[in-house]
């Protein structure tokens, strides 16, 4: 049972951590530079170019970027919603029942805030722009 315990739970925090990990990186590669060049600082976009070069990488592929992100989301949702609270009779110790509630809480606390960024970096990345041509051809 000791085992099946803390499969699960590297399991729900290797989920939680590549999902944060990768709702960061759009939210570096694509939402940022975009929204610092649009409140005129696109010299803080060079600098941060010059110093981070794989970010120009990451926003030429974007669409991967933005996908396997929001797939790690996804299956931390499934895994943090659906699977854990399943298995969490056979994975809490009698000993200490609140080291399962803590580390619950840690992981749905990463999960949403990767939810949010991915949310940010999609809305600047894809839907920003448009609404902005938009305005500015009116």
């Amino acid at each position: 049972m000791n085992d099946v315990a803390t499969t699960t739970r590297r399991r729900s925090a290797l989920l939680s951590y590549f999902s944060l990990f990768t709702s960061l990186s759009t939210l570096l590669c694509c939402a940022l530079p975009f929204l610092l060049v649009l409140f005129g600082l696109g010299a803080s976009v060079a600098s941060a170019l010059s110093f981070m070069p794989w970010l120009v990488t990451l926003s030429r592929h974007k669409q991967w970027t933005f996908s396997v992100s929001g797939v790690l989301i996804v299956l931390s949702f499934v895994n943090t919603y659906y699977l854990a609270p399943r298995l969490r009779p056979a994975e809490c110790s009698p000993d200490d029942p609140s080291a399962c509630k803590d580390a619950s809480a840690v992981s749905r606390a990463i999960l949403w805030v990767s939810a949010g960024i991915y949310v940010v970096g999609v809305f600047v990345a894809y839907v920003l722009g448009p609404i902005l041509t938009k305005l500015d051809h009116s």
